[in-house]
């Protein structure tokens, strides 16, 4: 009977991961491949239709992929969790662009890098939604998700589709339930409204020297640089979404930078318990979490 202790110990202290993933083929546009990672639980019924988290990395529209460590972590979290997690990669326009993607990137660029994202965003989305039944998701019950440049490309993907695509009838099936994102902004928060607006997760840092805490310039270039762009962050995000009564969760760091844009690993719990009361059950919840950054 002691040779059984170590084991049932390990049982009850290490997490169990019990997910399946496969890799699928979204889109190839010129020379870009795309493909999307999805994570399924391991024991799923045939019919069952499961909610999905589909997930866009960060990177600066110039790095980053679609299983880095932390993106290959959340989807099994989610998948441990009774959803579909699915990351995707998508066309990095800045890489090896001279002038990269800040203050000497022309606003025009960074337009066109935010519509072209968006874009394969929405691919991503559509060819999921295409494939529900195969893929067994509830396309009813998509959340929308990324990091940094990924919470861009899906902010703007979310909430300005009217704006940056221009076919939309090619999207009509494409319908988002929620929206996570961490440290992300939009070109304006003004396109979100009753009729689009979504339950809403935002992390941001009040510091944040890259994409603004609330609106401000794009990496906060000069009005005189040609990278110049105004952007509206999470603070004004989240304040059109009070003044909608739509359900939200912001979380501040009060002196944060821009690591809030990492995966909140140790806040997934109270992320997905938001989701699980707004987007699953429909619920209203209005919450400001407000943090100091320790030193």
């Amino acid at each position: 009977m002691k040779r059984l202790l170590p084991v049932l110990f390990l049982l009850f202290v290490l997490p169990i991961s019990a997910q399946t993933k496969k890799t699928y083929t979204y889109a190839i546009k010129g020379k870009d491949t795309l493909k999307l990672d999805v994570y399924t639980p391991e024991i799923i019924r045939p019919n069952d239709s499961l909610p999905v988290l589909l997930w866009m990395h960060g990177g600066g529209f110039a790095g980053g992929t679609r299983d880095n460590g932390a993106e290959q972590k959340l989807c099994e979290y989610v998948a441990n969790r009774g959803y579909i997690g699915i990351s995707i990669s998508y066309r990095l326009l800045r890489k090896n662009q001279p002038t990269g993607f800040g203050c000497d990137c022309d606003n025009q660029e960074k337009l066109n890098t935010f519509k072209q994202a968006a874009i394969d965003y929405l691919d991503a989305a559509n060819y999921i939604i295409k494939n529900a039944k195969p893929l067994q998701i509830d396309p009813s019950k998509l959340i929308a998700g990324g990091s940094s440049a990924g919470a861009e490309g899906v902010l703007n993907a979310v909430f300005m589709r009217s704006y940056f695509v221009d076919d939309l009838m090619k999207y009509n099936d494409v319908k988002f339930a929620g929206v996570l994102s961490l440290a992300g902004a939009l070109v304006s928060a003004d396109y979100i409204t009753k009729t689009n607006a979504l339950p809403s997760v935002l992390f941001h840092g009040t510091d944040d020297n890259l994409v603004p805490f609330a609106t401000a310039p794009h990496h906060y270039c000069d009005p005189s640089k040609s990278g110049y762009l105004i952007l509206d962050g999470s603070a004004t995000i989240a304040e059109k979404l009070s003044d909608l009564e739509v359900a939200y969760y912001f979380h501040k760091v009060k002196g944060g930078k821009h690591e809030l844009s990492s995966i909140q690993l140790n806040e997934l719990d109270n992320i997905f318990d938001f989701f699980a009361k707004t987007v699953l059950n429909n619920e209203v919840i209005q919450t400001k979490v407000i943090k100091q950054k320790q030193p």
